[in-house]
């Protein structure tokens, strides 16, 4: 299949939400059953009614970190922003980061923060925007960017990051006392509230998580029209033993399995047994699901309206099995469902 299939343009009056919705699970939330072939339209709170005793739904446990940082570049005080994507090594403070603007920064030139208390000093260039920086501070790093970092919302959202985004961005199955280790949350996971999730317990839902550290990948876009001469970024993954069995009980018995975005489906397909079960595992995935695809573990899924053309909306096509994808967005667009990130969601059944 070509990138050409699954791009749609914004119409006027497109809603791109710009905050979250409040409470989280008061969002709208788009149904399609891939066995009826219908359509409907509920509130996000309402999955509770489309889940029984034993099924499973598979959340990622990543913590979001504020990883955008603002900085002064040495000697001419111009302002650089610093998004920290991975870690390279701990003992040195040697990270990944994208700058802006980039064409400033090169090798050799130090970024001041927080009125000149610490610096991080350019060592390569990787990409246009990519630069490896070591950290120069005596301490943790990691204290100093919870303090003075801002959640790496989206450019999409057009306003800056608040103290309020620290909290929104999160989902409410974060691991907090995690190494920070994700610049994006899964989003699908943003509606889910403490209520809900304990509500679904109650009904005899149960819930695995798996680790995916979210980074540079969920800023690409696809530049290719043959998707499979695509590459995406790496990402670490885990799944540890106790969550692989919660999974594999609810598939041996004959349940129902529910994967909460797609950094979940790619560890869950990362992760395939010849029995098809889930095996324990760690370590890093690039793997590009687009149509046609089998999806060997979840069969229901949960997603936001996410953008054109995107890897996550090509994961969607898949999983859908027909290219619904114009078809699903025309209504999307005439019901005014919010977009993106602190957008709406969708369950396929």
């Amino acid at each position: 299949m070509k990138l050409s299939e699954f791009k749609y343009d914004l119409p006027k009056g497109a809603i791109i939400a710009q905050e979250p919705a409040n409470p989280r699970d008061s969002s709208k939330l788009m149904i399609y059953n891939k066995e009826t072939k219908k359509y409907e339209h509920k509130i996000f709170r309402d999955i509770i009614n489309y889940f029984q005793k034993g099924d499973c739904i598979v959340v990622n446990d990543t913590r979001v970190f504020p990883a955008r940082l603002w900085g002064t570049k040495e000697k001419t005080n111009a302002e650089i922003e610093v998004m920290l994507l991975r870690e390279l090594r701990s003992t040195d403070k040697i990270w990944d980061v994208l700058v802006e603007p980039a064409r400033k920064v090169r090798i050799g030139n130090k970024i001041y923060f927080d009125n000149s208390r610490f610096y991080c000093e350019v060592i390569d260039n990787t990409t246009s925007r990519g630069r490896t920086v070591r950290f120069g501070l005596e301490g943790d790093l990691f204290d100093e960017i919870d303090a003075i970092g801002f959640m790496p919302i989206p450019d999409y959202i057009k306003r800056t990051a608040t103290d309020a985004d620290k909290k929104s961005y999160q989902s409410v199955f974060a691991d907090l006392s995690r190494q920070p280790a994700s610049i994006a949350p899964p989003t699908a996971s943003l509606h889910f509230t403490d209520e809900l999730v304990e509500q679904l317990i109650q009904k005899g839902v149960k819930f695995a998580n798996v680790t995916v550290n979210i980074g540079q990948g969920i800023f690409e876009s696809i530049g290719v029209e043959d998707l499979t001469k695509h590459s995406m970024h790496s990402e670490y993954f885990e799944i540890n033993l106790k969550n692989a069995e919660i999974i594999n009980k609810s598939l041996k018995s004959g349940k129902r399995v529910c994967a909460v975005g797609a950094s979940v489906i790619r560890a869950l397909e990362s992760s395939v047994l010849v029995s098809g079960t889930v095996k324990a595992n760690k370590g890093w995935t690039d793997r590009f699901v687009f149509p046609p695809s089998e999806f060997k573990i979840a069969n229901m899924y949960i997603t936001n309206f996410t953008p054109s053309a995107s890897p996550s909306l090509l994961l969607t096509a898949a999983f859908l099995e027909d290219n619904l994808i114009p078809e699903i967005m025309k209504i999307a667009f005439e019901k005014k469902y919010r977009l993106y990130a602190y957008g709406d969601a969708m369950l396929i059944l």
